[in-house]
Order: C-alpha cells, then sequence, then structure tokens
C-alpha cells in the first residue's frame, strides 16, 4: 500500500520538471510549525537540498500559533471561561493551523521542484505521548501540559497537509532515531554526527540540534522508503 502511495506521489508531483530527483522532506514540529529539512540521496550520498520552517501560524494570530494556552487561559481566568467555549476556541486554531500547514507545505513541495527535486515522502519525527488523545482535557488539567498539547497539535496539522497534498507521510521515534540510523547504515553515532555537520556547512545556519535530527529522518526515509 505504501509503495503504491510513494508511486502516486512520485507522479502527482513530477508534472513539468525534467527528470527531478526523488527527495525526502524530515520534519519536526515545535510550537508554530515545525523545522523542515529536504534531503535528497542519489548514488547513496545525502545531500540537503533545502532547509526552511513549515508554518502553521500566522504573524499576529494567537489561535493558530496557541489555541491550547488559549483555551487554559480562558478556563482559568478569574471569571471561569467555559469549557464548551474554550473546546470552540481549540476548534478554530486548530482548523487554522491545518489550513496553513497545508499552504506552507505546498510552497515547500513548489520551493523543491523549482531547484529539481520532488518530494516522494515526508518524515515525521514523534514521540511517545501518542496515548494522549483527549489533548483538551489534558492541557487544562495542568499548566505544564500545554506546551506538549500544542506541539501534538503541531503533528496533526502536519499529517492533514501531507494527507491533502496525496504524499506519503511516515513517522519516527525521535529517541531512537540515531540509533535506528546506525544501525541500518553500519555507522557510529560519532561518524553520524560528523556527516550531519558537515551536509549544515551546506547550507548554512541555523542548523541547530532540531534541523540535524529532520535532516537525519529525511536521510533515513531517503534510503529505506519502498
Amino acid at each position: 500500500m505504501v509503495a503504491m502511495q510513494v508511486r502516486h506521489a512520485e507522479a502527482l508531483m513530477s508534472r513539468h520538471e525534467d527528470s527531478p530527483q526523488p527527495a525526502s522532506l524530515g520534519l519536526r514540529a515545535c510550537k508554530g510549525g515545525a523545522v523542515a529539512v529536504g534531503v535528497a540521496a542519489g548514488n547513496d550520498v545525502p545531500r540537503v537540498v533545502l532547509s526552511t520552517f513549515l508554518e502553521t501560524h500566522a504573524e499576529g494570530e494567537r489561535l493558530s500559533l496557541e489555541p491550547y494556552r488559549a483555551a487554559f487561559d480562558m478556563v482559568h481566568a478569574a471569571d471561569g471561561g467555559s469549557l464548551v467555549d474554550a473546546a470552540e476556541v481549540v476548534a478554530t486554531g486548530r482548523k487554522r493551523q491545518e489550513q496553513l500547514a497545508t499552504a506552507s507545505l505546498q510552497r515547500i513541495v513548489r520551493q523543491m521542484q523549482g531547484a529539481g527535486y520532488r518530494v516522494v515522502i515526508g518524515a515525521l519525527l514523534t514521540n511517545r505521548a501518542g496515548w494522549i488523545t483527549d489533548l483538551l482535557g489534558y492541557s487544562l488539567a495542568w499548566q505544564e501540559h500545554v506546551a506538549v498539547a500544542e506541539t501534538l497539535a503541531v503533528r496533526e496539522a502536519i499529517r492533514h497537509a501531507f494527507g491533502l497534498c496525496e504524499l506519503v507521510l511516515v513517522e519516527q521515534d525521535e529517541k531512537s532515531l540515531p540509533a535506528t540510523a546506525a544501525q541500518a547504515w553500519g555507522m557510529t553515532q560519532a561518524e553520524i554526527d560528523a556527516r550531519l555537520k558537515a551536509l549544515g556547512a551546506t547550507v548554512g545556519r541555523p542548523w541547530r540540534k532540531e534541523q540535524k535530527l529532520a535532516c537525519l529522518s529525511a536521510w533515513l526515509a531517503t534510503q529505506t522508503q519502498p
């Protein structure tokens, strides 16, 4: 099924390019969007072809930036906002996040197409917070939960965007990613770190932990996709 989706995505994304090269897009979610790094790996040699930010919020627009913080502040205000109003706030914010994530992903895909690459697969970094299904209830229970809910909402917006764009999206556990990559390639962690540092030099700053992880996820997806 995944292999068929990849072939379908490749056909969609190569309408007018002359033999564009396949590439992967690694994503690490954070408040307001996700660090996004595009990687192509022709002949098993990875190349960073894009380092940018996939946005799920608009500047000055609080509900798309932090819907769960807005809901938390509403419910815990002195006058005690209702849960119904809080749920409406979150629904509005998350709908906007989905719209913005889709537009941003489309922009990134076009940008990579213009550079001669087609996105055939995305790799979204996740953690072990998938058990949280009621994000509103979780975020309202404790202030420290709000930031977790915001990141999980961004991931959901990214999943929605990939679905609308008919692009394959795989998920990789961030904590185990370095070990998984090392085992897959028969490389030490030091060798992988050195390679990531060298790849960063080709695209310039910022090239922090977030970009390196997104790059590693895309690199692994590029070499292990069906």
